[in-house]
């Protein structure tokens, strides 16, 4: 089985087997969104993965210009103890924790997530991630966020068992369909959002205007719009939100 050139982990693996997954938005210095995305993907993917984490996908949000955000992924609560132990007291974030920092403003916007079910979760293949300084791809992608009352089990099962299957028949399938992790915070050196009870949708498409027509192709759905919103409406605690996101040359979510 082929290795990437700085590990005996298999390459060519899918990471659907990634039970926590974290989705970090950082409020970046004024101007130095680039300046950390180069430094990221130059020193930041194959070290953390290295660890036993897998670096999932690296985006500009297309509403801030001062906003990076990213995911990535652990098989479990107790790998991610012992992956973020691993790198952030090992030597690569000795020699560049500083300069990240430096560009950082808040890096403390963090949903602790799960797959919502049994292969909702990501699934990419880290060999096939590009080398530094790829070009980015002309990719729209799009992470829609909804929140529910904290303990109510009632809005996530309309997304699951009623939404879900409409977005999935009016235009392309979720990257990921993921859901608030419960477990207390292995690391607490790097805090993360509490008191949450939110569904979060990745979706992939070639432009904006491809997640416009599909989000208005699940609206004209009859049980959609009559039945499954309206119900999904009265649960949430806010309008859902959308974050609008640009992978980067070396995001494996495109």
């Amino acid at each position: 089985m082929p290795t990437d050139h700085l590990t005996d982990r298999p390459a060519d693996r899918l990471t659907s087997g990634l039970a926590v997954i974290e989705l970090r938005q950082y409020t970046l210095r004024p101007g130095r969104r680039d300046e950390l995305i180069d430094l990221f993907d130059r020193a930041f993917v194959e070290t953390q993965e290295d660890t036993g984490m897998t670096v999932l996908g690296q985006f500009r949000d297309l509403d801030d210009p001062d906003r990076f955000v990213w995911l990535r992924g652990f098989p479990d609560m107790a790998a991610r103890r012992h992956a973020l132990t691993a790198f952030y007291d090992g030597p690569v974030w000795a020699e560049h924790g500083a300069r990240a920092n430096a560009t950082m403003l808040d890096s403390d916007d963090v949903l602790l997530l799960r797959p919502l079910s049994p292969g909702s979760g990501p699934a990419v293949r880290p060999a096939d991630r590009p080398r530094p300084g790829a070009p980015a791809p002309d990719r729209f992608v799009a992470a829609m966020v909804w929140s529910f009352p904290p303990g109510q089990h009632e809005g996530v099962a309309l997304l699951r068992d009623g939404l879900l299957p409409v977005l999935r028949a009016t235009g392309p399938a979720p990257l990921a369909v993921l859901a608030t992790e419960t477990a207390p915070n292995t690391f607490p050196r790097l805090p993360v959002r509490t008191g949450e009870n939110a569904v979060v949708v990745l979706g992939s498409y070639p432009d904006e205007h491809a997640h416009r027509r599909h989000l208005a192709a699940l609206r004209a759905d009859p049980r959609a719009r009559n039945e499954i919103l309206p119900a999904v409406e009265r649960a949430v605690t806010a309008r859902p939100s959308t974050l609008r996101l640009a992978p980067t040359g070396r995001s494996l979510l495109v």
